[in-house]
């Protein structure tokens, strides 16, 4: 299945070298979950006028069903915000996907 991974920046660009870093993880979220249809990824390097030089990366994630999973973090550098929205995103998924299986052994009530 080929799912679609956009990459987007606000207020600065994103390096070649951390868009293919981001886009090569972002990839692997397809081990945890099968049915993911789009990932996009914003990086916003904050406004010039803000104090703090941190960086806010944002992950959303589309599955089938209508199930969307957003997960965000923020950082000092790009990949760092990143690898931390992307744990936050593979917990969700991963809690979503056991709640899924769960749900398929129990057995129904007042039976």
């Amino acid at each position: 299945m080929n799912v679609q991974i956009e990459v987007s920046s606000r207020h600065g660009a994103v390096k070649p070298a951390a868009h293919e870093y981001m886009v090569r993880k972002a990839e692997k979220l397809l081990t945890y979950f099968e049915r993911v249809t789009a990932i996009n990824v914003t990086v916003d390097f904050g406004d010039e006028k803000a104090k703090e030089d941190r960086v806010k990366v944002e992950i959303l994630v589309d599955a089938e069903h209508k199930h969307n999973f957003v997960a965000a973090d923020d950082a000092a550098e790009v990949n760092i915000a990143f690898d931390q929205a992307m744990h936050k995103m593979e917990q969700q998924i991963k809690k979503y996907k056991e709640k899924l299986q769960d749900h398929r052994r129990d057995t129904p009530m007042g039976g």
